[in-house]
């Protein structure tokens, strides 16, 4: 029997409160019962009938008893990592990335396919195999997955001519609609989520967002991108594309149509950054690792830097004059040295612009979570859907 998702389609009391328990033990770790009925604002005996029912689904996993203290031993409580499983697909224009993740969020399996940009043809046969590798790889623990987060640009074939690419190659993935695609390789449901938006949720749930209320997100890849967080919830917008940033303006515009403004993405995205390795005859692929910091790539990995910490600067300040956010979370799919450069630089830049009007800068703030951030957010959408206490904090579309 498949595990039960429990309030998936109405959440009673009952079960809301279940889930308010799972969330104390995923923030929190083990814990005895009564520090959860402390936490949670339950009573005692509340505490005692939820956790029975919650070990009776294999959700929950005892400790040694903790002796020593006065009165009887407390026997902590945690969450089975094999209680439940869900898988995280990250489709993006370098690579696609496949992870098991279990309850408790921690990694168990990962497949990577690289490629200089997707072909249809070829990357969705191989989603289907990967995934059903991972599956049949978690044997009698298959019943306990919940379900697969896919993680991908809302326009993978966008931006084709700075790309290199063909109108053909570019219609071709506009004619995909690549979440009804994964659904039909699996009777799991699947959740789709913007690439940058699954990456936020990764650091709102299991990284700076445990501290955080409201931030903006960015994370640096092939192109730049975001999401939002305000009051602790992931926010989508209309259309699920809030925290758009690749197309930002980075000047006025003019009358002249044919001299329209750059985007963001064309000075703050790794793309640049392979263009000017690309043109000193280096390996591109430098920019996503050590290398971008070593001799011969150095030299021109900081002028990148230079240039792109001003577009970056530029970007949170005028976020912050529309979102008033107390900070600014910045990740990417680059090696950490490189992501501390570029946070050094931009908070230096920050300090060149006029504050006035704006009460409070927020604090500028490093990601940690890295380039796992898009496959592990897509991976905890079902898993949240499924346990967590508020199901608004994700996106499902």
């Amino acid at each position: 029997m498949r595990l039960r998702p429990r309030g998936s389609n109405q959440i009673g009391v009952r079960q809301f409160n279940e889930r308010v328990v799972l969330q104390s033990l995923r923030t929190h770790g083990s814990l005895p019962k009564a520090e959860l009925a402390r936490l949670t604002g339950l009573t005692a005996q509340a505490i005692g009938l939820i956790t029975a029912r919650l070990d009776e689904d294999g959700l929950l996993v005892r400790s040694a008893p903790v002796r020593g203290k006065v009165g009887q031993p407390s026997v902590p409580i945690g969450l089975n990592p094999d209680g439940a499983f869900a898988i995280g697909i990250k489709v993006g224009r370098r690579s696609t990335d496949w992870l098991l993740v279990d309850f408790t969020g921690h990694v168990r399996q990962r497949r990577v396919l690289d490629y200089a940009f997707p072909d249809s043809q070829v990357l969705l046969p191989a989603i289907r195999s990967h995934l059903d590798d991972l599956l049949d790889g978690l044997g009698p623990l298959r019943g306990r997955v919940v379900g697969v987060g896919l993680a991908a640009p809302f326009q993978l074939g966008g931006w084709h001519r700075l790309l290199g690419l063909t109108d053909t190659q570019s219609e071709a993935w506009n004619q995909v609609d690549l979440a009804s695609e994964v659904q039909g390789m699996t009777d799991l449901p699947v959740s789709y989520a913007k690439d940058t938006t699954a990456a936020c949720v990764a650091e709102l749930l299991q990284g700076r967002g445990r501290d955080l209320r409201s931030f903006l997100y960015l994370f640096l890849d092939t192109f730049v991108g975001g999401g939002l967080v305000l009051n602790s919830h992931l926010h989508r917008g209309l259309h699920g594309n809030a925290g758009a940033v690749a197309s930002l303006p980075l000047r006025t515009a003019g009358h002249d149509d044919a001299d329209k403004p750059p985007q963001l993405l064309s000075l703050a995205s790794l793309w640049d950054l392979e263009q000017r390795f690309r043109e000193h005859g280096l390996e591109p692929m430098a920019a996503y690792d050590e290398r971008a910091l070593q001799s011969p790539w150095q030299p021109h990995t900081q002028a990148w830097v230079s240039q792109a910490a001003l577009a970056l600067a530029q970007c949170i300040v005028s976020g912050t004059a529309f979102l008033d956010v107390e900070a600014v979370v910045m990740d990417g799919a680059v090696a950490p040295t490189l992501l501390q450069a570029l946070h050094t630089q931009t908070a230096q830049a920050l300090r060149s612009y006029n504050w006035e009007g704006l009460l409070h800068p927020p604090r500028l703030e490093l990601g940690s979570i890295g380039s796992d951030a898009r496959a592990l957010g897509g991976a905890l959408l079902p898993l949240h859907a499924c346990f967590a206490p508020d199901q608004d904090l994700f996106l499902k579309v």
